[in-house]
C-alpha cells in the first residue's frame, strides 16, 4: 500500500476569469472541470489539466474575495509543473516574456534545470525538466506546442518551522522514503519520494525557523493531494485511524474519494483516488464547457449559477 504520486493541488483566486484566461491561454491548460466548491457553493471550483484530464496533472483553484496571501513558513511554498527537455525551458522562458510574465532565469537544481515564474496573483510557480519520462497527453487546442506542453505536477515545495514534526509524517503515516538533500538560499532542502520516485512523485521540504507563519490568501495554496489506487481507499482511512492522525474521514468528492488531515505544522494533505475521474459526468471531448454540479448538488443549480459571476 503506496502512495503513487502527486494527485492535485488546490490554490486560491480572487480574481477567477483572470485566473482560467492566465492557465488554458498563457501556461496552455485545458480546463477540464468547471464546478464549485463543495462546501462553499458561493466559490467557483476550477481544474486544469492536460488533454485527458488524467491524475497528477491537475491544479485546482478556489474563487475566493480574498485579500493577498502573506508569505510565510507552514505553507506550500513553490509548485512545480513538468515540461520534457532543455528545449521546452528555452521555449517558456521567451514565452513567459512576450507575455510579460515575471520569471527568473532557469537555473539548474536538485540535478534538474528549472524556471521559476509567478502568476498575476503571486502564485509561485516553477517549469523543471523531467526528462521526458512516463506519459504525456497534450492538449490538441492548446495554444502551446505539443512538445512543450506542461506534463503534470511535481515535485512540491514545503516550508516548515519544525522540519522533524512534519517528516515523521511523511515517512511513518505516508510511507515516503527520505531520498537526498540539496540546498537552496533558503536552507537544506530534503527530498521524500512516493513509490518509484521522480519529479511526479517527490515533496521537498525546507525548514525556515525563522519566517512568521503565513496567512492564506490570493496567491497561496490552500493544500496538496496524494495519489492512490481506488482499491486502497478503504485501508488508509483504516491506516490514519490507526495512526491516530484526526482526519476528514472519508469525503465522496463523486469525482475521486478523499481522506484529508493536517500534518503538526498545519498544512493540509489530503489523500484522493485516481477514480472514478471528470468523464464520469460529462464527455471527455466537451470537459469544461459548462457548470458540472456532482449529483447532490443538482437540484440546486438554478441557485447556485445565480450565485456565480460569469467568467
Amino acid at each position: 500500500m503506496q502512495l503513487t504520486g502527486i494527485h492535485h493541488l488546490t490554490a486560491i483566486t480572487a480574481q477567477a476569469a483572470e485566473n482560467l484566461a492566465f492557465y488554458t491561454r498563457v501556461l496552455g491548460l485545458r480546463l477540464v472541470k468547471k464546478t464549485v466548491n463543495q462546501d462553499d457553493v458561493s466559490a467557483y471550483h476550477l481544474f486544469y489539466a492536460d488533454g485527458l484530464a488524467s491524475p497528477g496533472t491537475d491544479i485546482t483553484f478556489f474563487d475566493w474575495p480574498a485579500p493577498p496571501e502573506r508569505r510565510g513558513t507552514n505553507a506550500i511554498s513553490r509548485t512545480a509543473l513538468r515540461v520534457a527537455g532543455p528545449g521546452a525551458i528555452d521555449w517558456w522562458r521567451e514565452h513567459l516574456a512576450r507575455q510579460g510574465v515575471s520569471h527568473a532565469v532557469p537555473v539548474e537544481r536538485d540535478g534538474r534545470l528549472t524556471l521559476d515564474f509567478e502568476d498575476g496573483e503571486g502564485q509561485r510557480l516553477m517549469l523543471v525538466d523531467d526528462g521526458g519520462a512516463g506519459e504525456a497527453h497534450p492538449w490538441a487546442q492548446s495554444p502551446v506546442p505539443a512538445e512543450h506542453q506542461i506534463r503534470g505536477l511535481g515535485p512540491i515545495r514545503l516550508s516548515v518551522a519544525q522540519i522533524a514534526r512534519t517528516e515523521a509524517v511523511l515517512t511513518e503515516v505516508l510511507g515516503m522514503s527520505h531520498d537526498r538533500v540539496y540546498e537552496l538560499p533558503e536552507g537544506e532542502v530534503r527530498v521524500y519520494r512516493m513509490g518509484a520516485g521522480g519529479p511526479a512523485a517527490e515533496i521537498h521540504l525546507v525548514a525556515e525557523p525563522k519566517l512568521a507563519p503565513a496567512r492564506q490568501g490570493a496567491g497561496a495554496v490552500h493544500h496538496v493531494a496524494f495519489r492512490i489506487p481506488d482499491a486502497d481507499y478503504a485501508a488508509w482511512a483504516d491506516r490514519l485511524q490507526q495512526r491516530r492522525m484526526p482526519s476528514s474521514g472519508p469525503v465522496d468528492r463523486y469525482y475521486f474519494r478523499s481522506l484529508y488531515f493536517r500534518e503538526p505544522n498545519g498544512i493540509l494533505f489530503e489523500i484522493a483516488t485516481d477514480g472514478p475521474g471528470f468523464a464520469t459526468d460529462e464527455p471527455l471531448e466537451t470537459l469544461g464547457e459548462r457548470l458540472a454540479l456532482p449529483p447532490f448538488l443538482e437540484g440546486r443549480r438554478a441557485e447556485i449559477e445565480a450565485g456565480l459571476k460569469p467568467l
